[in-house]
């Protein structure tokens, strides 16, 4: 690549955003709204918004999580259907940057692939990758970085290989990467996988597919859930807008509270009803100790949510399948399992995961000293011990991750002012020594998450090191706790405390 500008030349703003998705957009928007004074920027990899909801293009892509809590605090959802596909969250993206003024601080195909902590300058000097032709590397600066690059990466997916591979006669593909033009209708497809995406396509496929088969090593708790929130319709008819969207969102907020409590104090007695209810979904003929009892307890793992039980109407109507067990290997019309049953299949569809990446594989250091996120302990969800002017974005592992993404823009903003307000130029999180034990960043069992660990920051046994994992608990500390506690407030130069 072509650098571009000298030191002399390098742009300086009060804050860049990295992204332009879901917690980008909504960070972004209250920088504005709560601190208009700031020059800000995005810098966005791709050349649209939408992050992981203009990536994902698989045949019914959805949210697992319902829009009053999914989406914004300062915007209400305003679509019928409160689990919604893809293109509308998309445009609900897309028009909130725009309503609010965000969309034209948006640059794209900006790849920031480095940032160095200047102590002397107290500032952060980004290294950019910029596409065009020919493609430039530019230099630009901030004082506060925010880091909204999700938790995922998007050039590469978790894909184990099959053996025979090279024997299958078919098409196979990875949901992350969906042919614009794959043709399925009236063919036989298998879904390997039983995560959201599984449960999400095999529906979908169904629709026109001779016929789709969900092959899954072992089962996950699958949820139905109506697609329309009834109680939201009817507070909408009631209330002021705004006053419905508050309430159908604290609404939905402390029922999935209490029932992750619920399963996490019973996990016996809430897995019988979870399976219960799938018994009634597809009829006491079904074979559901095979095919929906998972060997974990719930919450062990996120819980798969479907629409209107659109996989058990596709189930029940015979236009898909389950089959359980190890694959074998691959075989030129499907595949062959380990107890030798065989899914003819045309088409291959690996739902087989994701591959975690904190921060979008952005380097950071300090003074030129590569910083180890896995090294340091992640403070109120949001930042890095011992790291300066620096946080991230991280949702929920068992709630919306808006939720949680709106608390940490908050927060931010009010740190912001706080530091304006006492003259200081870095706000750095300190962890006394042998004050705190350390513990996993992450309690969920998913491969996706374990195969990450040795690669994510640690968490404390207490506050503020402590991820809480309750959005009840987080309004508290982000909104209306100390704005500095055991973060380092220093000058600007002489590093002393401000």
């Amino acid at each position: 690549m072509t650098p571009e500008g000298g030191r002399g030349a390098v742009e300086r703003y009060d804050v860049i955003i990295i992204g332009a998705g879901l917690s980008g957009v909504g960070a972004a928007c209250q920088l504005r709204r709560r601190l208009p004074d700031r020059r800000f920027l995005i810098l966005e990899a791709r050349h649209a918004i939408g992050g992981t909801w203009d990536l994902f293009r698989y045949p019914g892509i959805r949210s697992d999580s319902d829009m009053h809590t999914l989406g914004y605090a300062f915007r209400p959802w305003r679509a019928a259907e409160a689990i919604a596909d893809g293109p509308a969250i998309r445009t609900y993206i897309e028009d909130t940057a725009r309503e609010e003024g965000v969309a034209e601080h948006i640059r794209f195909g900006h790849r920031v692939t480095a940032a160095d902590w200047s102590s002397a300058e107290s500032r952060w000097t980004l290294t950019v990758e910029r596409e065009g032709a020919p493609p430039l590397t530019l230099a630009l600066a901030c004082d506060w970085l925010h880091a909204c690059t999700g938790y995922y990466a998007y050039d590469r997916a978790h894909r184990p290989a099959f053996a025979g591979e090279d024997e299958f006669a078919g098409t196979i593909v990875h949901p992350q990467f969906w042919p614009e033009r794959l043709d399925y209708a009236g063919r036989r497809v298998a879904v390997i996988g039983s995560g959201a995406t599984a449960v999400t396509l095999v529906p979908a496929l169904a629709r026109t597919a001779a016929h789709v088969t969900m092959v899954q090593r072992s089962p996950s708790y699958v949820v139905s859930r109506p697609a329309r929130d009834r109680v939201a319709d009817r507070l909408r008819k009631l209330l002021p807008e705004r006053a419905a969207y508050a309430l159908t969102r604290w609404k939905n907020v402390l029922l999935g509270q209490f029932f992750y409590r619920l399963a996490r104090r019973r996990p016996r007695g809430v897995a019988r009803r979870l399976i219960a209810m799938v018994r009634q979904e597809l009829g006491a003929d079904y074979d559901v100790a095979t095919h929906f009892t998972p060997r974990y307890d719930p919450w062990d793992q996120r819980l798969c949510l479907v629409p209107d039980g659109d996989l058990f109407v596709a189930l029940r109507e015979g236009r898909a399948s389950v089959a359980t067990g190890t694959i074998e290997r691959l075989t030129p019309d499907g595949l062959l399992l380990v107890d030798g049953t065989r899914i003819a299949a045309e088409i291959i569809v690996t739902a087989t995961g994701l591959e975690i990446l904190l921060l979008g594989g952005l380097v950071l250091s300090r003074d030129g000293t590569i910083i180890d996120p896995a090294g340091s302990l992640q403070y109120k969800g949001m930042m890095l011990s011992a790291v300066p002017n620096f946080s991230f974005a991280f949702g929920y592992t068992n709630a919306s991750w808006t939720l949680k993404a709106d608390l940490v823009a908050a927060y931010l903003c009010r740190l912001l002012r706080a530091m304006q307000r006492r003259g200081a130029a870095s706000a750095t999180p300190r962890v006394r020594v042998g004050s705190v034990t350390e513990v996993p960043f992450a309690d969920l069992s998913s491969a996706y998450i374990q195969r990450a660990l040795s690669s994510l920051p640690r968490q404390g046994h207490r506050r503020p090191w402590r991820l809480n994992q309750n959005y009840a608990l987080d309004v508290l500390a982000l909104r209306f706790g100390s704005v500095a506690e055991e973060i380092e407030l220093a000058a600007a130069d002489t590093g002393a405390r401000a």
